[in-house]
């Protein structure tokens, strides 16, 4: 198996550039999901390393070989895309070995990699059925085991998992992850569904705008996000922000009642900051009557209310236990000093 390294990489269409430089590495065997929101170009990153599309400016490797200008089969790659593109009129042992059988494999060898490929991927009993007579998962897990079969170093992902139910998509994650833990390979996926980059990646990649914002483990980027687009997109739900403005020392934040007293450095008097507290760090008080509750989702094991400040401002919180708010309550807010996150207003860069 091997890492893959992107140095400088471009990728324009004509005049528009859509990738911008992109520096990065990936360890031997490390699992590295590119997230970002629609149109960051993750997936022309992905495409990229594939050699499905070209690249304009810098270089790509993996493992010790430069692979920028080889064909994609040339590259040691494997890709599994979000449709399955199987055939329908072979079975899944057929699929699976089809792209060796093309290369001119032997059918003792085609039949053992198949073999091999169906255990990991639990496909044992399904070999003689066509895929009009699976699952989507178990189609999908027909399309991974046919780049297994191809013995790659890098296996790519471009979002396998978006034409499955949600509870497929449990299921399959489930079934990545441990395929991951059992072949050790390199594997980079691409997605937008920032839960499915928190449960699988070792490492996640956060894309805007074909810039990377920010690159570390999930719960480093969730812990210490770096700016505010960051802190907003890792996170389910999404980070409350309020704006704020800097007094003497404190931070004036509009829907919270009262100053907060951060523990990093604050930019002078005047200046203006937006505050980010995550739905798990505030608790409600039922007991005050400062915001309105305007909405609950009860999901079971956890609540989350949805609040108004006199002001207008909008938060969630997340709320566990017997004793939850209901719809019109009125409530006030809790909340420690050290787990709100500043940010400058401008730049929406982190203040530390």
């Amino acid at each position: 198996m091997s890492g893959v390294t992107l140095q400088k990489v471009v990728k324009r269409y004509g005049e528009t550039q859509v990738v911008h430089g992109i520096d990065l590495e990936i360890d031997d065997g490390e699992f590295c999901v590119f997230v970002g929101p629609s149109g960051c170009g993750k997936s022309t990153l992905l495409r990229m390393v594939a050699g499905l599309e070209e690249t304009t400016d810098g270089h790509i490797s993996i493992g010790p070989r430069e692979v920028t200008n080889l064909d994609p089969a040339e590259r040691g790659v494997a890709m599994v895309f979000q449709t399955y593109a199987l055939y329908p009129h072979m079975t899944v042992e057929e699929n699976m070995g089809f792209g060796l059988k093309m290369n001119g494999y032997p059918k003792a060898d085609i039949k053992a990699k198949v073999a091999e490929a169906s255990g990991i991927l639990k496909l044992d009993t399904y070999l003689k059925r066509k895929p009009a007579a699976l699952s989507g998962g178990q189609r999908q897990r027909v399309a991974i085991g046919r780049a297994i079969v191809r013995g790659p170093e890098v296996f790519l992902f471009d979002e396998p998992l978006s034409n499955l139910d949600a509870e497929l998509r449990v299921e399959m994650r489930v079934e990545i992850a441990r395929l991951h833990k059992e072949i050790g390979a390199t594997m980079i996926y691409v997605t937008h569904d920032q839960v499915e980059a928190m449960t699988l990646a070792d490492k996640i990649v956060v894309l805007r705008s074909g810039n990377i914002e920010q690159v570390g483990a999930p719960l480093d980027l969730y812990r210490d996000p770096d700016n505010r687009f960051v802190a907003g997109f890792i996170g389910s739900p999404s980070m409350n922000f309020l704006e704020g403005v800097v007094q003497d020392g404190a931070v004036q934040v509009k829907g919270l009642g009262r100053s907060i007293a951060p523990t990093g450095a604050l930019p002078p008097n005047g200046a203006k900051v937006i505050a980010g507290l995550r739905p798990e760090h505030v608790t409600i008080d039922s007991s005050g009557e400062t915001h309105v509750v305007d909405l609950t989702e009860a999901l079971g094991g956890v609540s989350y209310a949805h609040i108004t400040a006199p002001s207008g401002e909008k938060m969630i919180v997340e709320e566990r236990g017997d004793a939850r708010s209901r719809e019109g309550d009125t409530v006030s807010v809790a909340f420690d000093d050290a787990r709100v996150f500043l940010f400058d207003a401008e730049t929406e860069n982190r203040l530390r």
